[in-house]
């Protein structure tokens, strides 16, 4: 089976999409960078990793990836005119930069593999437009950019693709979901009427990763529960 490094495999996405990957066979290099996690299963791996530290290294890895699948994110909704500059670059430091540190230090062993991808996550409201979302908007805009710059570049031989999921039941997005209330009337706005879940987002992730997918490039591919294409009552 193949191997697979995620970065950012502690909680929420990631700690679900590494399941998914492991149950099946494959071996899953996991990290984490806050939230230090141990191994339940025998073909995961978790190593402490901080994107942002410039001596960051990558010496746990085999010599052979299959995917690489970047998930740090922030979501800070706030008004416009209460973001600071600073703020703005740190999102983009963490989300951006740090993707393209990890993705410029380990291509080399992507490129040894016969079905290689690379999997980024943004967020419907780059595209949908939502009031108090421009920090995450701004940084996760650049990654759908990204996403298809590479696809572009690495074509045929590694598949680039991004998830882009609405607001999601993870400890991420926790702070919108800390009530009943909350979380019903999030839910109501999406035409599925509930609030997305890990396994959600993994489902289509695994699928991406996988030669079922070998077809797909380039693509910003929306699990939103419907938000962003339909308005129903």
């Amino acid at each position: 089976m193949a191997n697979y490094l995620i970065i950012g495999a502690s909680s929420g996405i990631g700690k679900a999409l590494a399941a998914q990957l492991a149950n099946v066979g494959n071996s899953v290099f996991g990290t984490f960078s806050k939230n230090e996690i141990k191994s339940e299963h025998p073909n995961i791996k978790y190593n402490y990793l901080n994107v942002l530290d410039e001596n960051c290294s990558f010496d746990f890895l085999p010599e052979t990836l299959a995917g690489i699948i970047y998930c740090p994110g922030s979501i800070n909704l706030r008004p416009f005119e209460r973001i600071k500059p600073d703020d703005f670059a740190s999102d983009y430091s963490l989300q951006v930069v740090g993707a393209i540190k990890v993705i410029q230090a380990t291509i080399s062993k992507l490129k040894k593999s016969d079905n290689a991808a690379i999997l980024f996550f943004s967020t419907v409201a780059v595209q949908a437009g939502l009031p108090y979302h421009a920090q995450v908007s701004a940084s996760k805009g650049a990654i759908e950019g990204l996403t298809k710059a590479l696809a572009a570049e690495y074509a045929p031989k590694i598949r680039v693709n991004c998830i882009a999921p609405s607001l999601t039941d993870t400890p991420l997005a926790a702070s919108l979901l800390n009530s009943e209330q909350k979380k019903e009337s999030n839910a109501l706005r999406h035409p599925l009427k509930r609030i997305g879940n890990p396994e959600d987002i993994a489902n289509m992730a695994a699928f991406l990763l996988s030669e079922k997918a070998s077809w797909i490039t380039g693509q910003i591919i929306h699990v939103d529960g419907g938000i962003s294409s339909l308005k129903v009552n």
